[in-house]
C-alpha cells in the first residue's frame, strides 16, 4: 500500500450513497450502516485484500478497486441487488485518481477521483448505478467486449459548474446475452438428439439384413430341420 505523500494511484471509485443518510435519525444511521457493512463485506471477498480499500463516507462508503474496473462494475450491481430490504443505494463510479493522505494523525484517501464519484452519486437515483466518461473509457481500454456493456445516461452539471458525461449499466444487454445462451443451448440439444436419432437409423437399416437371417434361422428350427439344425448346433461325432 502507498505511504501518505506518494504520488496519486489510479482506481475505480466505487461510491455507494445511501439516500437521506444525514437527515435520519441517528440509530437508524447505526443500523444502515451496520446492513451496508455486512453487504460489503459479503460482496467483496471475490477481491483480493491487495486489490481493494474500503472508506467511509458520510453518507455511505466507497470502495477502490485498483485494478480491472471490469470488477467494480461487477461489484456495484451485484451490491446494488444484494443491498435488500430496508437499504437502497444509489452507486456511482468513477475512475481517476487518488491518493493516500494522513490528516490528524489517521491515514485516508482524497483526490479528483474521489470527489467526482461523490458528485456522479449525487446525480444517481436510488436503486440505479451510473458511470461517469473516464470510467467508460477504463473499462472499454481493459477490455475492448465491454463496449456495449453501458448505455448513455446523459450529461449533468455539478455544483461547481463541471459537466459530467454519465452513462448506465446495459440491463437489456444481459436480457439478450442470456436468450442468446439459451438459443444456442437449444441448438446443441437438437444437435445432439438430431444425430442420435441419424445414428439409431443408421443402426436399424444395418440391422435389417441381419434381422432377415436370424428369422430364417428361427423358422427353420421351429421346424425341426436338420439342415437348420447343423447350421446352428455343431455336429457331434
Amino acid at each position: 500500500m502507498h505511504r501518505p505523500g506518494t504520488s496519486a494511484i489510479q482506481a475505480s471509485v466505487v461510491y455507494l450513497r445511501v439516500p437521506e443518510f444525514t437527515r435520519r435519525p441517528v440509530a437508524e444511521q447505526a443500523r444502515l450502516r451496520a446492513q451496508l457493512d455486512a453487504v460489503l463485506a459479503v460482496v467483496t471477498t471475490e477481491l483480493a485484500p491487495e486489490e481493494r480499500v474500503l472508506l467511509e463516507a458520510a453518507d455511505g462508503a466507497v470502495l477502490l478497486v485498483l485494478h480491472q474496473p471490469g470488477k467494480a462494475l461487477r461489484l456495484a450491481e451485484r451490491l446494488l441487488s444484494a443491498a435488500g430490504a430496508g437499504l437502497t443505494l444509489a452507486i456511482a463510479i468513477n475512475h481517476g485518481a487518488v491518493r493516500l493522505v494522513e490528516q490528524d494523525g489517521e491515514a485516508g484517501f482524497s483526490g479528483d477521483g474521489i470527489a467526482t464519484a461523490a458528485a456522479v452519486a449525487g446525480f444517481t437515483s436510488p436503486s440505479n448505478v451510473r458511470v461517469s466518461r473516464a470510467f467508460r473509457d477504463a473499462l472499454v481500454d481493459a477490455d475492448p467486449t465491454e463496449l456495449t456493456a453501458l448505455r448513455e445516461s446523459g450529461v449533468f452539471t455539478d455544483a461547481g459548474l463541471r459537466s459530467h458525461e454519465l452513462f448506465s449499466p446495459d440491463r437489456e444487454r444481459g436480457v439478450r446475452l442470456r436468450r442468446t445462451l439459451a438459443v444456442v443451448g437449444i441448438v446443441a440439444i437438437l444437435g445432439v438428439v438430431g444425430g442420435s436419432l441419424a445414428y439409431r437409423t443408421l443402426v436399424a437399416d444395418r440391422a435389417r439384413p441381419l434381422a432377415g437371417v436370424l428369422g430364417k434361422i428361427e423358422r427353420l428350427v421351429a421346424a425341426g430341420g436338420a439342415a437348420a439344425r447343423g447350421f446352428i448346433e455343431p455336429s457331434q461325432r
